[in-house]
């Protein structure tokens, strides 16, 4: 829950500054004060929409990858990719203050979004492996402060372990459940 919450909080001030420099790159688009409304959907809408539109436009775009070249087949998933930011951008146009008024406004902040969340993302992987880190560090010490003299404690399960375990679940459902607790 902890890690849910840092990451929310940690995205939505990204978010802030990206549609804050959005406002200042886009002639036709005002932000201003809105932006604060405006990254609380964009946030949500990075967190829980963009997965599921990414996979509904890969699974049918899968459907038809066999006719299609290897370049033609990376230009599908660019343009798929750019369809939702596109309808992210417009989802946050819409439900917010963010005003956007000729063509522009609608084709260029997509890009700026896309390439956002790419500096995010890598941002993002190296402070979450750093606090992994940390985490694992923290939590050592204290189990090893915690165990009785002369009792032999267990190892904890290694990632290994878990990863063979027949229990159905995929690395992302693990990771979410040890964020859990």
């Amino acid at each position: 829950m902890k890690n849910g919450i840092v990451r929310f909080a940690a995205l939505y001030v990204y978010n802030v500054v990206v549609l804050l420099l959005i406002g200042l790159l886009s002639a036709g688009v005002s932000v201003g004060v809105h932006a604060l409304w405006a990254a609380v959907i964009l946030t949500l809408a990075a967190l829980f929409v963009k997965p599921l539109l990414t996979g509904a436009f890969r699974r049918a775009a899968a459907k038809s990858a066999a006719d299609r070249t290897k370049t033609g087949e990376k230009v599908v998933q660019y343009v798929l990719v750019y369809l939702v930011e596109l309808i992210i951008w417009v989802a946050v146009v819409w439900l917010s203050g963010v005003r956007a008024s000729g063509f522009w406004s609608y084709v260029l902040p997509p890009l700026f979004l896309l390439l956002g969340w790419v500096v995010y993302d890598q941002v993002d992987d190296r402070l979450r492996a750093k606090a992994g880190e940390l985490y694992d560090a923290v939590r050592s010490r204290v189990s090893r402060g915690s165990t009785p003299r002369g009792s032999a404690a267990e190892p904890p399960a290694t990632s290994d372990a878990r990863d063979r375990a027949d229990d159905g679940l995929t690395p992302e459902q693990r990771r979410m459940f040890d964020e859990l607790g």
